[in-house]
């Protein structure tokens, strides 16, 4: 082995390795599968008879604790020591009904003849590159290995019974005189019986699957890897030369028509009809002509298949039973599983991922026969980052759900679901989360129905209640300018640029009308936004910042009457009864943990209060950017501000900002069909990689699978699924989930919303 991943594994023969990560086959449409599967066979046929590769399934089990570690909460010393230890437990528990118990890794492993490394190596990197590229079209994450890394593989699975931590460094060689094998060998191996071995403390046994079937299915590879226990699955596949494939099967058709015409002489030498003739030869006649045809006419090509299947266990009857199970999912398939009596050591040489194959054992199958071992499941989603969230359990596997967002190309979120599926729950969940092992996120909260306060007053956060009186929780007033201006408002060189955009989207949202502002009112309005800041801007100080009134006058002060018109309609907001918003902040909005409650704004305030919650998030995005923190908002009734399109333009706007300065958006709505009917929809789900869709009404179901390409199959999962189910959509990733929360906590307590349950608390 070298340190650059190339290993000898005979005097002539130089392998290197590829680890490829799952995508969703079984999950996909109809189309989709359709599509991956002649991908896959593409793949495959890239391979020439110069090249014998192998693909591992390696299923290793580890130790909970190696799990626990990953999604431990420790205690910090503070008042929050309480919920960190709920948390905790509940993905603790969480943890124990799934099998993560198990590492699952892929690998394809691929050699070539030479005489030294010198010839070998340039063809090893050519044929790596070509075939990331393939990996990359069919939608595969996919790296290849160094030598310490393929080095690391052997050692975890012929030392799978110690779960010791690899150490090996290359330095180490030359002074110890050793080799890199006395670092992956297990304490001993025993090959007494013929039938088993013995690997350190560990039995195992290597089979051969025979593959009697006369049609396969894309099934049985995914059945043997669901498998609970650790078990190595192998196919060595090489290619045979096009030419001598067609030659081989053209001489077996010379041979079945020679021996046809031979019965057909005895039949008429016998005096009976010349056209019966044993059944054996007309059905093997028959297939060979069709071999023939998809040779030469259908882009197959022929391949020599030994598949392998290592079982290991701590007890003789453990062994027994693993192999049982694994010979039953083989008869299930029409195929039969058969022990490879006193060839076991060169059976367990063959399973490691080192592209040798010791077993002469071969079947012969074309592209599609063989790319029916689709070697993709289902994708699992269990990142060990230390700001990975917790999201739920995994539908198909029962393992957990755990990433961190801001690892997606474009973090920003949606979370739908009709009333009553967990919306909320789900949207406080993650809050939590991101709250207890997130120190450096700011989070703030747009909650249009007041149901936050609890959970947000539990973490010791700021509530700002928004209301028509402009009197906070305690009386005391309230207020939040919608003109302040933060210098650092917009990377562009003048700060005014983005302001006056919301400006204008709250004039529009104010003036009403279908059409929106006509060109000539934008320009009274731009013109009025640079009046009214210019003593700010001259001198930044808080007396200074404008309030809407300013406004007001500096547009009556105009003599077109298009600014009298839009005055008049800003009148009610400036003097009049909704006049909320023409006072200076006089709130902290500069907590970690930040709510802004417009429960009770109503209709004609609500809809601008979410505008102007905007632009506040805003203003905290670009402040935190330059401190180097991550904001999390979280918008609830998204829908609400796609609704008007005078809301919707600058929403899409901000939503395409945030990424670039650090914040993550999180839009939630009930109203899916409101949210899909928007013009703008598009550029939301567009500029969205992270979507949490929980149960879906029968309307909206049909759109959001067009929108989004669910297949029939993953639309179960939200179709009258119950409370903290449905599926989630991570970047490329579609997973269902399944979320149940212990209700027996006090983080259940303050995160409910169900009137029975909140009465009760």
């Amino acid at each position: 082995m070298w340190p650059d991943g190339i290993c000898r594994v005979t005097d002539t023969r130089y392998t290197k390795t590829i680890q490829y990560q799952d995508i969703n086959y079984q999950l996909s449409q109809n189309e989709d599968k359709t599509a991956i599967f002649e991908a896959w066979c593409d793949f495959l046929n890239y391979f020439d008879s110069s090249v014998q590769f192998q693909l591992s399934f390696v299923n290793l089990s580890a130790t909970q604790e190696t799990f626990a570690r990953s999604i431990s909460i420790p205690p910090c010393g503070d008042e929050f020591d309480g919920i960190r230890a709920e948390y905790a437990g509940m993905l603790q528990n969480q943890l124990a009904r799934g099998n993560n118990g198990l590492i699952k890794t892929k690998y394809l492993t691929f050699g070539v003849e030479a005489d030294n490394l010198r010839a070998a190596k340039p063809r090893l990197e050519r044929i790596e590159t070509d075939l990331l590229n393939n990996f990359k079209r069919l939608g595969v994450v996919a790296a290849p290995l160094n030598g310490f890394e393929r080095l690391h593989v052997m050692h975890d699975i012929l030392r799978m019974d110690e779960q010791e931590p690899f150490r090996f460094s290359w330095d180490w060689l030359a002074p110890s005189g050793l080799s890199t094998k006395d670092f992956i060998a297990p304490s001993s191996f025993e090959f007494k019986t013929g039938r088993q071995f013995r690997m350190g403390k560990k039995l195992g046994a290597v089979s051969f699957v025979q593959i009697l079937a006369p049609e396969l299915n894309d099934r049985m590879l995914a059945d043997f890897l669901d498998m609970e226990s650790s078990v190595l699955v192998n196919l060595h596949v090489q290619s045979v030369d096009q030419v001598n494939a067609i030659k081989t099967v053209k001489r077996k058709i010379t041979d079945l028509d020679k021996s046809k015409i031979e019965e057909q002489k005895k039949a008429v030498r016998a005096g009976y009809d010349m056209d019966i003739i044993p059944s054996d030869l007309a059905t093997y006649g028959a297939e060979a002509k069709k071999l023939l045809q998809d040779l030469q006419s259908r882009n197959e090509r022929m391949f020599l298949l030994t598949f392998l299947i290592l079982n290991t266990a701590d007890t003789p009857r453990q062994l027994d039973n693993n192999i049982f199970q694994t010979s039953s999912i083989a008869q299930k398939y029409n195929c039969a599983l058969t022990r490879l009596d006193f060839q076991q050591e060169e059976g367990l040489m063959s399973s490691l991922p080192l592209g040798l194959n010791q077993i002469e054992i071969q079947r012969g199958l074309t592209t599609s026969s063989v790319a029916i071992f689709v070697p993709f499941t289902t994708q699992e989603l269990f990142q060990t980052g230390s700001e990975a969230l917790y999201y739920g359990i995994n539908a198909l596997s029962n393992n957990l759900i755990m990433v961190d967002r801001k690892l997606l190309k474009n973090p920003n979120g949606l979370i739908l679901g009709t009333p009553g599926s967990g919306k909320s729950f789900s949207a406080k969940r993650e809050i939590t989360n991101a709250f207890l092992i997130c120190p450096k996120d700011d989070i703030i909260i747009c909650d249009p129905e007041g149901e936050y306060t609890p959970l947000v007053e539990r973490l010791h956060g700021q509530v700002i209640k928004l209301s028509p009186t402009g009197k906070g929780y305690d009386g005391s007033p309230c207020y939040i300018n919608p003109m302040d201006l933060n210098l650092d408002y917009s990377d562009d060189d003048n700060p005014l640029s983005l302001k006056s955009d919301f400006i204008l989207s709250l004039c529009e949202l104010i003036v009403g009308g279908k059409d929106g502002l006509a060109p000539v009112e934008k320009t009274i309005i731009d013109r009025c936004v640079r009046i009214v800041y210019r003593d700010y801007l001259n001198d930044p100080k808080p007396e200074n910042m404008p309030l809407l009134e300013d406004l007001y006058n500096a547009l009556r002060a105009q003599d077109e009457k298009e600014a009298q018109y839009i005055a008049t309609a800003l009148e009610i907001y400036v003097t009049g009864s909704l006049n909320v918003f023409n006072h200076h902040t006089n709130v902290d909005v500069n907590s970690r943990i930040v709510c802004y409650d417009i429960k009770e704004l109503g209709k004609q305030l609500k809809k601008i209060g979410m505008l102007v919650v905007q632009d506040q998030v805003w203003n905290r995005v670009t402040i935190n950017r330059a401190a180097h923190k991550t904001t999390r908002y979280y918008l609830d009734e998204f829908h609400l501000l796609l609704k008007e399109e005078q809301t919707a333009s600058y929403s899409v706007e901000i939503w395409k900002r945030y990424r670039k300065w650090g914040g993550i958006p999180t839009g939630i709505t009930q109203n899916v069909k409101d949210l899909l009917s928007s013009r703008e929809v598009e550029n939301i789900f567009e500029n969205s990689d992270f979507i949490y869709m929980l149960n879906q009404a029968a309307g909206d179901r049909q759109i959001l699978a067009k929108q989004l390409n669910i297949s029939p199959h993953q639309l179960s999962y939200v179709t009258h699924s119950g409370e903290g189910e449905g599926l989630l959509f991570y970047g490329n990733t579609i997973l269902p989930f399944i979320d149940h929360f212990p209700k027996d906590t006090e983080l259940y307590r303050v995160m409910t919303t169900k009137p029975q349950e909140v009465a009760s608390a």
